[in-house]
């Protein structure tokens, strides 16, 4: 199965959609959950993104959040494990060809938190970057239409020098 990369214009509903999931996931985690963000590109004001909320989970031990496989997985998420990231639980919703919701979980202080966090707010503050970051997306999409990994590869650069600006100011 073939997954198309699809890009669509900012949506005014995707901080409520965020915000009823964090709610159910956050019922799943409990005590074990530091914070709860919504990341990624539809948690940016007016750029392109895959219909996709990512929610970002910092818990308190990321040994404890495998435990939570079959509560993730009754509310329609499977679980995928680290799925590339050493030190992440990853979680999508839905089918293997359409995504609706993907659940990142690291335990807190983990780097990767705050790079997610750092590059969020930075594009937030930064609109004429959300938009470079924007066009980027749609330039790799036309290149890489069916092919997830270089899409995503595509955007690195971008991505670690909007954090490594970030951090200088």
């Amino acid at each position: 199965m073939v997954r198309t990369i699809e890009l669509v214009p900012c949506d005014a509903t995707w901080p409520d959609l965020f915000r009823v999931e964090a709610t159910l996931v956050g019922e799943v985690f409990g005590p074990e959950l530091v914070a709860i963000h919504h990341v990624g590109s539809t948690a940016i004001p007016g750029i392109l993104a895959k219909p996709i909320v990512d929610i970002l989970l910092e818990v308190r031990s990321i040994e404890a959040v495998d435990s939570f496989n079959n509560s993730m997985t009754e509310l329609g998420y499977l679980p995928t494990g680290e799925n590339g990231i050493p030190g992440r639980r990853y979680f999508r919703k839905a089918t293997d060809l359409h995504h609706t919701h993907h659940v990142h979980a690291f335990q807190a202080g983990h780097p990767e938190v705050e790079r997610h966090l750092i590059f969020r707010d930075y594009l937030i503050a930064h609109p004429d970057e959300a938009q470079a970051y924007s066009r980027l997306k749609e330039e790799l999409r036309d290149r890489f239409p069916e092919d997830v990994t270089s899409y995503a590869c595509g955007k690195d650069a971008f991505i670690a020098e909007i954090v490594r600006r970030s951090k200088e100011a």
